[in-house]
């Protein structure tokens, strides 16, 4: 049976009246890349600050290799790494100086500072400089290195490649690939959806703080609607096939229709039999568009 790294049951927490999550209930398993996805403000740094006890929940409970976050937080936090969505840095330390701080009080670190400085160059951070004087990109490499220097068991990832530039993102999701394929597990928090398609292995689609759905990334991006090409003999009028529920015409092209199908597979077809099909193609359905269909308005 695969293991459990975090685990949530019904997880609550409100800012006085304002919800910030409800009722979250989350499986993390060992050794999986797990997106965390929404906008800002959904609840996803919320969650993220719940699990290591930086704030406690109104209700319910939350565990870490099975071990309770708000009770065993310290020996939860000896085999994490958490990178905040909003990092903050002494100024007047350099790189280094804060790396090899953070390097002594964790005291696990098993390849020393040649892991370190292979992750500075990989990420094309001079670490010398102080920090005062690093852009927010920089800042944020600072974050990445001490994240991942470490070699936790768990990475949270909150937003990992903001500022960064997209040579340095393509980096960070090798880091992410690689610290997988060594038996570690990742949380991967973000709203940008190219990338949690590009690394996670399931995703959890969080919307006003209530988690709408959690399916791995193949599965999630063909079960909520399939995206048709529809060669015809004879185009129709417009709303010909909308008049099927479950039906939106996204666009026409010569001798072709672009159909966004939901239901009723069966009945779509037999309205577009008289018209003459010559060709039904299946596009490819991206995790953006099933993230703005949770956010259309057509799920709770």
């Amino acid at each position: 049976m695969t293991q459990s790294i975090v685990s949530t049951q019904d997880l609550t927490l409100y800012y006085g009246r304002q919800r910030g999550i409800e009722a979250l209930n989350l499986n993390i398993e060992a050794g999986e890349v797990f997106g965390f996805l929404g906008p800002n403000g959904a609840g996803k740094s919320t969650t993220l600050r719940v699990l290591l006890d930086v704030i406690r929940p109104t209700r319910g409970k939350a565990t870490i290799f099975g071990l309770d976050c708000q009770k065993e937080g310290v020996a939860i936090r000896q085999r994490v790494s958490y990178l905040p969505g909003e990092l903050s840095l002494p100024t007047t330390m350099t790189a280094h100086q804060y790396l090899d701080l953070l390097a002594a009080v964790r005291g696990r670190n098993t390849n020393g500072r040649a892991l370190r400085e292979t992750l500075c160059q990989r990420l094309n951070l001079d670490p010398t400089r102080k920090m005062r004087d690093y852009s927010r990109g920089n800042k944020q490499k600072v974050g990445l290195v001490a994240a991942f220097m470490s070699q936790p068991d768990l990475l949270i990832l909150d937003e990992p490649t903001g500022g960064l530039d997209p040579l340095v993102q393509q980096t960070v999701l090798e880091l992410v690939r690689e610290a997988q394929a060594d038996g570690r597990t990742v949380f991967f928090s973000s709203h940008i959806l190219p990338e949690v398609q590009a690394v996670c292995d399931r995703v959890g689609i969080i919307r006003d703080g209530r988690l709408v759905a959690t399916e791995r990334v193949e599965t999630l991006t063909h079960q909520q609607f399939r995206r048709l090409k529809l060669h015809l003999q004879t185009m129709p009028a417009e709303g010909v096939f909308t008049s099927v529920a479950g039906v939106r015409e996204t666009s026409r092209q010569e001798g072709a229709i672009l159909l966004e199908v939901r239901q009723n597979m069966a009945e779509l077809l037999q309205t577009a039999a008289p018209y003459g099909i010559l060709d039904l193609e299946t596009l490819p359905v991206t995790l953006e568009e099933v993230f703005l269909a949770y956010y259309g308005g057509n799920h709770v």
